[in-house]
């Protein structure tokens, strides 16, 4: 279960590092505006607030890599970081969008859950 686990932590570090990215770099990019569907507009004048939230993201997911990093010993780690992906998905998935339930909260949920098994 334990391979398991780390598995499913690496996965949820991974989206994390592809949230960062997103925010930081794509935001106001086709790509980004595309996925996030923005106007060019909205894109332009909310850059520097996504560049913030994607530092964010990078955070969690270099916290997620850094308990992985310290295998055993790294379980409050874990537990804490994932803690805070499953924290932020279910605040986003209440006031900003529903998909933050399904593309943060669950797999911080499904991770956490393998962890605390093994």
């Amino acid at each position: 279960m334990t391979a398991a686990a780390n598995i499913a932590i690496g996965l949820v570090a991974l989206l994390h590092a592809y949230f960062m990215v997103l925010e930081m770099f794509l935001w106001d990019q086709p790509l980004g505006r595309r996925i996030f569907k923005l106007t060019p507009e909205f894109a332009a004048a909310s850059v520097r607030l996504a560049v913030n939230l994607g530092l964010y993201n990078g955070f969690l997911a270099a916290g997620l890599l850094w308990g992985l990093a310290m295998g055993a010993a790294g379980l409050q780690v874990k537990v804490f970081f994932l803690s805070c992906v499953v924290v932020a998905g279910l605040f986003g998935g209440v006031t900003l969008s529903r998909l933050m339930l399904f593309v943060q909260a669950i797999p911080g949920i499904i991770a956490l859950a393998l962890l605390l098994e093994s």
